[in-house]
């Protein structure tokens, strides 16, 4: 199906995965071919994201369904090689319906320092959870990185991948991306503060505490 063909408000898992993609390229949090997204579809199904085709020319064509031990069975094409990174959350939360993987600028920078981004905003402990916690490294790919991410998605709506980029989960595609700039635009307002010589003065306690149970509330409940 040709991109004009692509509705303006998506009607389904693989539309929306497609538009997602595509609005991914257009905000500037991926380059190339760089980065993943991935869909839950019925029936124990996932809509990934093929690996190395150009995000301006992808099509609903080139997506890959694969079950969720990664096996395809529906596409022409290969899915992402950083599959694991999707099926190893949506496994494991059944709530969840959407990974996005981006190499977002400024949170990228947590990552090479493998430091968390703090959730200073509240409206970041309200969609995220709390802090962007930064994983321990692992191999680009492996099962072994699928594991650590999810592990840090348990009750965190985004995670920073050491030395590569961030991965954000929520229940459908179009709240992924926003989770994704809203931790990309807090990376950039930290980032810009301590560049301005300025102090980062955390949320009050009672503040984080009680916007975490909004956040799981929502999580919980799309």
């Amino acid at each position: 199906m040709p991109d004009t063909e692509i509705k303006a408000s998506p009607t389904t898992t693989k539309e929306a995965v497609l538009a997602t993609a595509k609005k991914m390229l257009a905000d500037g949090l991926v380059e190339g071919t760089s980065g993943n997204i991935s869909g839950r579809l019925e029936g124990g199904l996932v809509c990934l994201s093929p690996s190395s085709v150009p995000y301006d020319t992808m099509t609903l064509d080139d997506l890959v369904v694969c079950d969720l031990d990664g096996n395809v069975v529906e596409g022409e094409r290969g899915p992402t090689s950083e599959k694991d990174l999707h099926l190893a959350a949506l496994r494991l939360y059944p709530e969840l319906g959407c990974v996005i993987h981006t190499h977002a600028v400024y949170a990228t920078m947590f990552a090479l320092a493998h430091e968390p981004i703090p959730a200073v905003i509240e409206e970041v402990v309200v969609y995220i959870g709390g802090d962007v916690p930064c994983c321990e490294y692992k191999g680009t790919g492996s099962v072994e990185l699928g594991d650590e991410v999810a592990k840090h998605l348990a009750d965190r709506g985004a995670a920073l991948l050491a030395n590569h980029g961030l991965v954000t989960c929520a229940s459908s595609p179009e709240k992924a991306i926003h989770n994704a700039a809203l931790v990309e635009r807090t990376a950039k307002i930290v980032w810009g503060t301590r560049a301005m010589g300025g102090t980062i003065h955390p949320l009050p306690d009672k503040v984080n505490r009680n916007m975490a149970g909004v956040y799981k509330f929502i999580r919980e409940n799309p």
